[in-house]
């Protein structure tokens, strides 16, 4: 139901479940969370270009208003993301070319709820939930987690200017030590931005995977959470040094 983010596990033996992985990422950015909004559209929309010129792009299978019962009035999303030529090469060689995941986004801004799925692993689930508030990180459970949760997560907090970058997606003129905004001043982020930085902004985000595949589910769960580290370190680092052709302008 595109009202819930249960996922059921009925077809799968008990015996192949095992403790659920929970990461909770927290990302600083030399914002504040209502510049972020028009900044992450401007993201999204660019990319959606870029991979749409290279043959894989994302395919909208529904956009409509939603309630929520407990979050109220928001957007509801549904895509269909075609990423074969991104899997790695042991992945590949055992998927159909005709592969893609499903995203379904509930947009109540600050908070959003996102699940991914897989059309060709249907025993994968991706949960995220992210909110997003002007501070540095220091809020402790921003995402209401339950007491089990807490001492189940695992909290890694990316630094867009200093952490271990891949090497295949540096751009100098997108380095965070390096970059300063024409438009707004800021930057470059010196060590330890985050204790003095006005504005700061931090996302929240709690992620839960689910592979309920014996045998592989470490190997699957350790890929999935490099991959999503690596491009909430790279998205970020260039929403912030592409502040330039997005910042001042309308969400609308």
């Amino acid at each position: 139901s595109g009202n819930s983010l249960l996922v059921q596990f009925d077809s799968c033996p008990l015996w192949v479940i095992r403790a659920m992985l929970i990461k909770e990422y927290r990302v600083c950015m030399p914002l504040t969370v209502e510049e972020y909004r028009v900044g992450q559209l401007y993201m999204i929309a660019k990319h959606s270009h870029e991979q749409t010129q290279h043959g894989e792009g994302v395919e909208v299978v529904h956009n409509e208003e939603r309630r929520h019962p407990v979050h109220g009035v928001g957007q509801y999303t549904e895509k269909k993301i075609h990423l074969s030529s991104r899997l790695p090469s042991w992945v590949r060689a055992a998927v159909p070319k005709i592969f893609y995941v499903t995203e379904k986004a509930w947009n109540f801004y600050p908070l959003t709820l996102t699940e991914y799925t897989c059309s060709f692993v249907p025993r994968l689930t991706i949960e995220i939930r992210t909110r997003y508030e002007d501070n540095n990180g220091c809020t402790e459970n921003a995402l209401s987690l339950s007491v089990e949760e807490v001492q189940q997560r695992e909290v890694d907090c990316v630094d867009i200017a200093y952490d271990t970058f891949p090497e295949k997606h540096y751009v100098r003129e997108e380095d965070c030590r390096h970059f300063k905004s024409k438009k707004t001043g800021r930057g470059p982020l010196k060590p330890d931005w985050q204790s003095d930085t006005e504005p700061i902004m931090c996302s929240y985000k709690v992620v839960k995977v689910h592979f309920g595949v014996w045998g592989l589910q470490t190997r699957v769960e350790s890929f999935i959470h490099r991959s999503i580290r690596d491009i909430l370190l790279v998205g970020h680092r260039q929403a912030f040094a592409w502040i330039d052709s997005w910042h001042g302008e309308l969400t609308c």
